[in-house]
């Protein structure tokens, strides 16, 4: 019931979650399947979603921050290692997938441990498309995302 409820409330806090650019051929943004899954620790937590890109021009992001870390990182992961990068490519007419295992966000420095039910705010930086500020659900540790 709790994982039906979760997955009701992302559905309602994403949607509408888009960023448009002001090209006419621009970058068209949206994000998807958002979860932060509930850290062991305040000391760090990960963050994980889908960027869709419908417009005609590739966009990358760049940044992130929330008011519950110190800092956010973009990870990417080559060969079962993690390591900050200063961008993401969202390529035109496809997507950035941010998934465990793979490319994520790092939220360090947590002002409190978040629980199940929960929510983050994070305000997402593109290169071209500005910012988008998504409330990113708390799932449960094990949560995959699928």
């Amino acid at each position: 019931m709790r994982r039906a409820a979760l997955a009701v409330a992302a559905a309602g806090l994403l949607a509408g979650a888009t960023a448009c650019s002001s090209e006419p051929d621009g970058p068209e943004l949206s994000v998807s399947g958002a979860f932060v899954p509930e850290p062991v620790s305040e000391a760090v937590a990960g963050g994980f979603l889908v960027l869709e890109n419908t417009g005609g021009e590739d966009d990358a992001l760049v940044g992130a921050v929330s008011e519950m870390a110190e800092k956010v990182e973009l990870h990417e992961t080559v060969e079962n290692s993690m390591r900050p990068v200063d961008s993401l490519a969202v390529p035109a007419g496809g997507s950035l997938e941010l998934a465990r295992g793979g490319n994520h966000l790092m939220l360090h420095g947590l002002t409190h441990k978040p629980v199940e039910g929960d929510t983050v705010p994070i305000e997402l930086t593109f290169e071209k498309s500005g910012t988008l500020t998504i409330d990113v659900p708390v799932a449960s540790a094990t949560h995959t995302g699928r």
